[in-house]
C-alpha cells in the first residue's frame, strides 16, 4: 500500500515536474549552444564568456531565487481554491522584485568600473567589457519573466513557462548563429553578438509572458484579483521576508562556484576556458535536479496549504528518489559521454585534455546536489525559509570557498582541487537540508497531534 502511495506521489511530482524539466533542458541546450558557438569561435572568446556569465548567473540565480517566494505563497492559496486572492499577490510579487532586481543591476554596474581588479588576463578586458554591458542590460526583463513563470508554476501550470521558454531559446540560437559569426547579411560580432541575441531572447520572453497573463481568457480569474489588489507595504514585505533567504541561499551555493571561476582565472586563461565548459555541460544535471527540485516545492506547499503534513513527508521523499534517478542519468551521461561532451565546445586540444580531468570531480557531487536541491526546495514548500540562509551560509561561504582556495592553492592541486571542492561544500548543504526539513515535519506533526 505504501509503494502505491509513493508510486502516486511520483506521479504527480513528475505530471508538475517534466513540463519544468523541459523548459529547463531548453535552458541547457541555450547553455550549450552559447558555449558551443562562442568556444568554435575562439578560445579568448570561450574565456571572457566564462568570466562574465559565471559573475553574472549568481545574479541570474539570485533573481530567480528572490522569484521563488512567490510559489509556496501562491500554491498554498491555489490549493484552497481562492484564485482571485492569489491573483492579488501578483502586485506585491512585481514590486518586491522589481526593487531587488534594481538593487542588483546598480550593484553590477558599480563592478564592471572594478572588471580590471578581478586579476583575470589583460588581453580579455576588449571583449569582457562589451559583453558584460549587454548581459546586465538584460536582467531587468529576466525580473518580469521570473514572477510570471513562478505565479503559473503555482497554479501548477507549469507547461506555459516551458513553452515561452523553449521559444525564447530558439531565437536566441538562432540570431547567436547569425551575430557571432555574420551570416545572412548580419555584422560579425563574435562575442558580443551572443550577447545581443541573449538579450533580444529575455525581452521577448518577458512580453510574452505579461501578455498571455493578462490576455489570455484562462488567467481571467486571476487578473481580477490583480486589478482590484492595492500594493501595501506589509504585503511587500511579506514578499520579502519570503524571498529573500530563498535568493541569498541560492545566492550562496552559486557564488561558490562565481569565486571558483575568478580563482581558476587566477591560474590561466587555458584553465578559465575548460571550467566554462565544465561548468556548462553541470547544467546537464542541475536544471534536471531544479526542474523537479521546483515540483518538490509546488506540491508540498499544497499540502502545507491543506495542512497534510503526511502528503508533504511523502511528496519530498518521492521527489528525492526522482532527484537520484535522475543523478545516476546524469552521472552516466558525463562517464560514458565525456569526450563526445567536450568535443561539442571547444576545438583546442589543451582545453579539452583538461575538461577531460575534471570529469571525476563532476561525477562525484551529482548526488549530494541532487539531495540537496530536494530538500532545499522542500522547505521552500513549507515556507521555513529562514534556515535556509545560515545552511547556505556555513556550506558555501565557511565550507566551500575556503575548501576551494585550499585545494586549488596550498594543496596544488589547481583547477582539480577547486572542481573536488563542491563534493564537500554540496554534502555538507545536502546533511543540512536534510536535517532542517525533518525537523519541520516532526515539529509539525507533533503540533498536529
Amino acid at each position: 500500500m505504501k509503494l502505491e502511495i509513493i508510486a502516486s506521489h511520483c506521479r504527480e511530482t513528475l505530471k508538475i515536474g517534466v513540463p519544468i524539466v523541459v523548459g529547463q533542458l531548453g535552458v541547457i541546450i541555450l547553455g550549450f549552444a552559447d558555449t558551443m558557438m562562442v568556444g568554435h569561435y575562439s578560445t579568448p572568446s570561450l574565456a571572457a564568456a566564462s568570466f562574465v556569465n559565471n559573475i553574472f548567473t549568481l545574479v541570474t540565480i539570485m533573481l530567480m531565487g528572490f522569484s521563488y517566494g512567490i510559489t509556496p505563497l501562491v500554491g498554498a492559496i491555489f490549493s484552497r481554491k481562492e484564485y482571485a486572492k492569489a491573483g492579488a499577490l501578483m502586485r506585491p510579487a512585481f514590486v518586491a522584485n522589481a526593487g531587488f532586481g534594481l538593487l542588483l543591476v546598480a550593484i553590477m554596474t558599480v563592478i564592471y568600473f572594478f572588471l580590471d581588479r578581478f586579476g583575470q588576463p589583460e588581453s580579455l578586458m576588449p571583449l569582457i567589457r562589451p559583453y558584460y554591458i549587454v548581459i546586465l542590460c538584460s536582467m531587468l526583463p529576466v525580473v518580469v519573466f521570473n514572477v510570471c513563470r513562478q505565479f503559473t508554476d503555482g497554479i501548477t501550470l507549469t507547461s506555459v513557462a516551458m513553452w515561452i521558454l523553449l521559444g525564447g531559446n530558439v531565437f536566441n540560437i538562432v540570431f547567436n548563429y547569425l551575430l557571432i559569426y555574420g551570416k545572412a547579411g548580419f555584422p560579425e560580432l563574435g562575442l558580443l553578438g551572443a550577447g545581443v541575441s541573449t538579450m533580444s531572447s529575455r525581452v521577448l520572453m518577458a512580453v510574452v509572458a505579461v501578455w498571455l497573463l493578462f490576455r489570455k481568457r484562462r488567467f481571467a480569474v486571476y487578473r481580477e484579483g490583480f486589478r482590484n489588489a492595492r500594493v501595501k507595504a506589509a504585503d511587500v514585505c511579506r514578499h520579502v521576508k519570503m524571498s529573500f533567504p530563498i535568493s541569498l541561499q541560492m545566492g550562496m551555493e552559486t557564488g561558490t562556484f562565481t569565486f571558483s571561476a575568478i580563482m581558476v582565472g587566477w591560474i590561466g586563461e587555458l584553465q578559465m576556458a575548460s571550467y566554462q565548459v565544465m561548468v556548462t555541460m553541470s547544467t546537464l544535471g542541475y536544471m534536471f535536479y531544479y526542474g523537479i527540485g521546483s515540483a518538490v516545492a509546488i506540491r508540498v506547499a499544497s499540502f502545507t496549504g491543506l495542512g497534510d503534513n503526511t502528503g508533504v513527508k511523502r511528496a519530498a521523499f518521492a521527489g528525492h528518489a526522482i532527484l537520484l534517478l535522475l543523478a545516476v542519468c546524469a552521472s552516466s551521461a558525463f562517464f560514458f559521454l565525456s569526450d563526445t561532451l567536450v568535443s561539442f565546445f571547444t576545438d583546442d586540444a589543451a582545453v579539452a585534455a583538461i575538461c577531460l580531468t575534471l570529469i571525476a570531480p563532476l561525477i562525484l557531487y551529482q548526488f549530494c546536489d541532487a539531495t540537496q536541491v530536494c530538500y532545499a526546495n522542500a522547505l521552500r514548500g513549507t515556507s521555513h525559509v529562514m534556515p535556509m540562509m545560515w545552511i547556505a551560509f556555513v556550506s558555501y561561504v565557511l565550507v566551500g570557498i575556503p575548501v576551494a582556495y585550499l585545494l586549488g592553492f596550498p594543496a596544488g592541486f589547481g583547477e582539480k582541487g577547486i572542481f573536488y571542492s563542491f563534493s564537500i561544500s554540496l554534502f555538507t548543504a545536502a546533511v543540512l537540508f536534510l536535517w532542517q526539513f525533518l525537523k519541520v515535519a516532526w515539529k509539525n506533526q507533533s503540533q498536529n497531534e
